[in-house]
């Protein structure tokens, strides 16, 4: 008896909310300002962006917030070449790695202002600067995607 194994196509769309808790929300309302922000740890001295609620080398409670550079390296990135649903952009587009200047962390993010037929002219350690929405919500898109500069 021969086997058959059909494929069904169905698309799911699973809308949701959660609590980003206090640290999250602090930086999701400096987005709003244009403003990137962070904290350190008062430990091993690591910047994260974005801020954590406590160190994930040392595990104490990390240190006051603080507003970081808008413009960083790519460490590593990719081309999105399948759609996928919800995403803020049509194929194809790029996803990268960012180090922001004075982070120990990276920071991952689109990468835009690029012609699909200069995408072979990145690198790692090209500089990027985040270019922002005009209209923003409080949310990790209100930084449309990192530019080179």
């Amino acid at each position: 008896m021969d086997k058959h194994y059909g494929t069904l196509y169905s698309e799911v769309k699973l809308p949701f909310k959660f609590s980003v808790g206090p640290v999250f929300f602090k930086f999701y309302e400096a987005l709003k300002e244009k403003k990137i922000i962070g904290n350190t740890c008062p430990k091993c001295n690591m910047t994260l962006v974005p801020p954590r609620s406590f160190c994930p080398v040392c595990y104490v409670e990390m240190g006051d917030f603080q507003e970081v550079s808008q413009q960083g390296k790519i460490v590593s990135w990719t081309i999105v070449n399948q759609p996928i649903h919800g995403a803020p952009l049509n194929v194809p587009y790029i996803v990268g790695l960012i180090r922001l200047e004075g982070t120990d962390c990276n920071f991952l993010h689109l990468v835009g202002g690029i012609e699909p037929s200069e995408y072979q002219k990145l690198k790692p350690g090209i500089k990027v600067k985040a270019r922002w929405k005009e209209d923003r919500k409080g949310h990790l898109l209100d930084i449309a995607f990192f530019e080179p500069i």
